[in-house]
């Protein structure tokens, strides 16, 4: 497969559009140059210079017209352009016909953000991911690039039974690609056996556009969180989870994950999912927006639309406009708390807000909570110390052999805390919603 490698050295690139009105107007396709030329710079390239062509239909040959080719190829000779990259996917026989056009690189979005991934993965697990993902992307596009090993090998004089070296090479790529996937199902497996004593604290993960400040806030909320962050795209791949006090005497688990962005690649996603089992597993979500963004109301539908295609469907969702201090036209904040009356507004980098924030996540972790009264025998001891390790005793009381108990329990726990109690032979009073 074709990347961007992350050397010193940087490359030149070129970038491509293509604008079919009214459905994709040109003003939304430069907006996604704009984004493909921050992520060309995160890779490693510099952006030299781009054109977008006004066309209803792909050329199946080159996906742009043949006239713009042969501009492009006096273009790339005269300003040794070392990539080019289509922002729209390029099916196998378009990059390899673009590629001798062009007698350069040729990539896509996908295989520019896999590239980026790639830079980007620091764990086993993120390496893994990206690495499937990878090769999900090269396996069609495998053809052509052996054809200098196209014979067929094994028996006498090169015939009869035998396959070819591109047969070979997608039965190694196939093999790996499922050693690959029961790795990750292991990983996740382990994951979920770790985590398990998670249940019982309220679960809370960042979710946002690629680059909304969601590890800034992560640091910000949780100072001892040191998660990475830096103006640039997908600077966070692998989850972090760290515990966040909060004021009403409530301990949630804080976990950032991976950024979502425009056209996200479909194995991307499916290689991650594991990763996501975070935002899977939260009871609810803050939704981080970067709200200095021209295009922000649609990454917020495209963060949506990302966490439909992964499972995620519940409205315990709250929204953090970010960034605030950099805010140009402070009458869009009065219009935006107007429109989005339950969102916060802050700025991550300069704590503005962030008590109010806190404030609000507190009050949904207070709605999970129920407040329950039971007597029981003081022999109960094992019972009395499970609600005392696994709930919030908030009173308690000696009437002669029995223990009366208040206690606040989380509503995922309740089915499990009434089950204990039915089963005390020594239980008095049945447990009953206060």
């Amino acid at each position: 497969m074709n990347t961007v490698t992350p050397e010193n050295k940087r490359e030149k690139a070129f970038l491509v559009g293509l604008c079919s009105p009214p459905e994709t107007p040109r003003t939304l396709v430069e907006e996604y140059l704009d984004e493909l030329a921050f992520l060309a710079d995160t890779a490693g390239a510099d952006v030299v210079d781009s054109f977008i062509q006004d066309r209803k239909l792909r050329d199946p040959a080159y996906c742009i017209g043949k006239g713009k080719v042969e501009e492009l190829v006096l273009f790339v000779k005269e300003h040794d352009i070392d990539l080019v990259i289509f922002d729209d996917d390029l099916s196998p026989a378009q990059a390899r016909n673009l590629e001798r056009s062009l007698d350069c690189k040729v990539i896509d979005r996908t295989g520019l953000i896999l590239q980026i991934f790639a830079i980007r993965a620091q764990s086993a697990q993120a390496k893994m991911q990206v690495e499937l993902a990878q090769l999900e992307y090269m396996l069609p596009r495998l053809s052509g690039q052996w054809t200098h090993l196209s014979k067929q090998k094994g028996g006498i004089g090169n015939k009869g039974p035998g396959e070819t070296q591109i047969e070979t090479d997608r039965r190694l790529v196939r093999n790996r690609i499922s050693l690959l996937k029961k790795k990750l199902r292991d990983v996740a497996l382990q994951h979920d056996t770790q985590t398990h004593s998670r249940q019982t604290v309220p679960r809370v993960s960042l979710v946002g556009y690629t680059n909304a400040g969601k590890s800034t806030l992560m640091n910000m909320l949780c100072p001892e969180a040191g998660a990475f962050a830096e103006n640039r795209l997908f600077a966070t791949l692998d989850t972090k989870t760290r515990r966040l006090e909060l004021n009403i005497n409530k301990l949630v688990l804080l976990s950032d994950t991976v950024g979502f962005i425009r056209k996200l690649p479909h194995t991307l996603v499916e290689s991650f999912k594991s990763t996501l089992d975070e935002v899977l597993q939260a009871d609810f979500l803050l939704h981080v927006i970067d709200v200095t963004h021209p295009g922000f109301e649609e990454q917020m539908q495209v963060v949506r639309d990302t966490l439909r295609e992964i499972g995620v469907i519940h409205d315990n969702i709250i929204d953090v406009f970010n960034k605030i201090d950099a805010l140009e036209n402070p009458s869009l904040l009065r219009e935006l708390s107007a429109k989005y009356p339950d969102a916060v507004f802050i700025s991550a980098v300069r704590g503005l807000n962030m008590s109010l924030l806190k404030e609000m996540i507190g009050r949904q972790v207070a709605r999970d909570y129920t407040e329950r009264n039971i007597s029981v025998h003081v022999s109960q001891y094992k019972l009395i110390s499970y609600l005392y390790e696994n709930t919030e005793v908030i009173d308690k009381r000696y009437v002669d052999e029995e223990v009366e108990l208040t206690f606040r329990v989380r509503k995922n726990q309740r089915k499990h805390i009434d089950a204990l109690l039915n089963s005390s032979p020594l239980l008095h009073h049945d447990v009953a919603d206060l």
